[in-house]
Parts: structure tokens; C-alpha cells; sequence
């Protein structure tokens, strides 16, 4: 990614003119993947974890799978002084009851760097949902009572139901109980698990209820959140898949914001402009998330409040001691008004001819 992200430093005013007057929401990205970066970005982000702080990540159906190791995520859950948070799989498999799923932990070695709290141990409570679309309430892990703020940790990559994943679904499906999972992907109309794959209201509905799910619990903790995505290992599989597919794309660093709608919006950005070359191709999860329509879930999240489309992305490897001043490194990834890229994650818009652009997820004109 050093490579797309260089290490030019420039003054940038903000995107002006972002349709409907919505303000841009500020995406942190380094294309370095390590321990010390997590918690560098999460640093950048600039809102503090207090309190009781719960962080929300994949424990992964197995030994296997893609999930976020150890190694990796252990600085920063000691830097938030944290509790790692899992909910049980509504599906059969190695984390469907509390008993295999620690068995599980401890195989993975969690509880090596920090206490594992399975929330819905004990059980669920109903938390409020601001939309009713599909979901009258979200069905959570009893135990998000005990916590005051989250750092949703989420491993981006491709997803069989949902297209793909990222924090709108670690904190939708990851957060809920058993039955609450349930609700979720079946729209409001199952919550006993052995119908979970039970859907009869569409893939949109799915999505929206996860879109909802995820509000419901960004709202709870009164917006006390730092979202997080990870983009390595980017197979088209979740890491609810015990033998996932192998990564066709090559990895590609790790952002994050307070706005989960804008960060999930900025790696999909990353997955759709790639320049594919060989041993590096993006397109078999491109396929995957076009497929399920997964990008529906970031324009509904935004359509219900959760958060915006539109960002700045900044990168922080260009000025790691300056990371919120006004030099720090802005990007732009562009699109026609009918949809064919122009620009991919660009330190400037200069040199487009004048008219209206898709501006990082928003109408913006240039030269005009």
C-alpha cells in the first residue's frame, strides 16, 4: 500500500460541497498491520476509551480461520485497559454454546492477553431500535450492562449472507445474543435459532435489520464507540468459516473513525479500487460482495442516522506526530456520476476535468 499511500505531505482544505450539506466524517488509515499501529491508530482516532470498556472482536470458528490473532490485538486491549466480548453462534458449530466456545478461546489463546467475557452467558436483554423497519428490538448479550464503552475490533473481509463484513456487522450479528442473531437474519420473524437461516423476507431485509442492530447498539452506549476495521487476510470467507477460502487480495492496512458507516464505506472504497495485478486480485471478493448486495447496508445505515457515506481519509504514516492538524494526508477515491473510476485514493482532485464527480461516497463538484 506504500505504493498508493505515499508520503507526500500537503495542506488540504476539507471536501466542500458534500450533497444534502453533511459534513464528512474523518477515517484514520495505516497500511502498517502490526500491534504497535493498532494502537497508534486507535490513538488518531482522538476519543478516549474510559470506564468499564468492552472490545468487541471474532473469536473464529477455528484454528483456520482469518480471525484477528492475539499477537496482533493484545497492545491495544492493554492500552484501553479492555475486556474481550463474544456472543455465542446462532448456527451449530465450535462457539454455539459457552462451553465450546471457551474451549475455543483458550485454543486460540485470548485469554492469554486479556479476560474473555462471553456476554450472553446469562442471557439477553432488549436494547431499543430508532429504526422498526424489520426489528421491534436488538436482542443483546445480557452482559453489554456491564460495560461503558466499546471498541468494536473488527476483521474486514468477505461474508457467505452478508457480503461482507466489517464493524456494522461485528457490532449487529457479533453483539447479539443466540436468538438475537436470529431476529437479525430473518428480518424480526425468528428468534429460535434452528430457524436462523430461515429468511423469507430478502437479502435487503437482512441487511437493514443488521444496519438497525448496529445503531441500537452504537445509541446504548451513547455513541462511546471506536470502530476499527483490520483489512488483512481478505479472503471472500467470514471468519465464522471454519475452512474459509484463500485470500485472493492482498492486505491492505487498517482504519478507523467514530463513525462506523464512514469507515465500513472507506474499506469497501479500497476493495472496489484496487488495481488488481497478479497474486493480488480483488475481484473474487468484489464478486462476493456485489453478490449479496452487501454495499446496501452502509446506504441504509446512513439513510437511518447511524452515520455518513462521506469521509476525509487520512493517513497517519504521513504525519504520525501532526494527525489532527490540517496537514495531515487526504485522500480521494473518485467516481463518474455513472460509475467508472477516475481516482484511486489520490493525494488531490487536480487535473479532472470540470463537472460532477462521486467524491468519497459523495456528489461533489469540481471546476465548477
Amino acid at each position: 500500500m506504500k505504493r498508493i499511500f505515499t508520503k507526500l505531505l500537503f495542506l488540504m482544505a476539507p471536501l466542500a460541497a458534500l450533497a444534502q450539506g453533511e459534513q464528512a466524517a474523518n477515517v484514520y488509515f495505516t497500511s502498517d498491520i502490526s500491534a504497535e499501529s493498532l494502537v497508534r491508530i486507535y490513538r488518531a482516532v482522538g476519543k478516549q476509551a474510559t470506564g468499564r470498556v468492552a472490545v468487541k472482536i471474532s473469536t473464529g470458528e477455528s484454528a483456520r480461520s482469518n480471525q484477528l490473532s492475539p499477537e496482533l490485538i493484545g497492545r491495544l486491549v492493554s492500552e484501553v485497559g479492555g475486556t474481550l466480548v463474544e456472543c455465542n453462534t446462532a448456527y451449530s458449530g465450535n462457539r454455539s454454546s459457552t462451553a465450546s466456545h471457551r474451549r475455543a478461546i483458550e485454543e486460540r489463546g485470548y485469554n492469554d492477553i486479556a479476560t474473555v467475557d462471553i456476554m450472553d452467558e446469562e442471557g439477553s436483554i432488549d436494547i431499543p431500535v430508532a429504526d422498526n423497519t424489520h426489528l421491534q428490538f436488538d436482542r443483546v448479550g445480557s452482559h453489554v450492562a456491564n460495560y461503558d464503552f466499546l471498541i468494536n475490533l473488527a476483521h474486514f473481509k468477505g461474508h457467505a449472507m452478508g457480503g461482507f463484513g466489517g464493524v456494522l456487522k461485528n457490532q449487529s450479528i457479533g453483539m447479539a445474543s443466540r436468538e438475537g442473531k436470529t431476529l437479525i437474519h430473518t428480518a424480526g420473524e425468528y428468534s429460535n435459532p434452528s430457524q436462523v437461516f430461515g429468511n423469507r423476507r430478502g437479502q435487503d431485509a437482512f441487511l437493514e435489520s443488521m444496519a438497525a442492530a448496529a445503531q441500537a447498539v452504537h445509541n446504548y452506549y451513547n455513541g462511546n464507540v471506536v470502530y476499527i476495521d483490520v483489512m488483512n487476510n481478505l479472503s471472500v470467507d467470514c471468519d465464522c468459516d471454519g475452512s474459509p477460502a484463500a485470500p485472493r487480495m492482498r492486505d491492505i492496512g487498517i482504519l478507523a473513525s467514530t463513525d462506523p458507516v464512514a469507515l465500513d464505506k472507506a474499506c469497501l472504497d479500497l476493495v472496489f479500487n484496487h488495481q488488481s495485478t497478479a497474486g493480488d486480485d480483488s475481484q473474487p471478493l468484489i464478486d462476493r460482495i456485489n453478490r449479496q448486495h452487501g454495499t446496501h447496508i452502509v446506504d441504509y445505515a446512513e439513510q437511518i442516522g447511524l452515520g455518513t457515506t462521506a469521509y476525509n481519509l487520512i493517513d497517519i504514516d504521513s504525519t504520525p506526530s501532526a494527525i489532527h492538524s490540517a496537514t495531515a494526508s487526504q485522500r480521494y477515491n473518485v467516481y463518474t456520476i455513472d460509475g467508472r473510476k477516475v481516482l484511486t485514493n489520490a493525494a488531490s482532485t487536480d487535473g479532472l476535468p470540470a463537472g460532477t464527480y462521486i467524491v468519497n461516497g459523495r456528489e461533489m463538484a469540481i471546476g465548477k
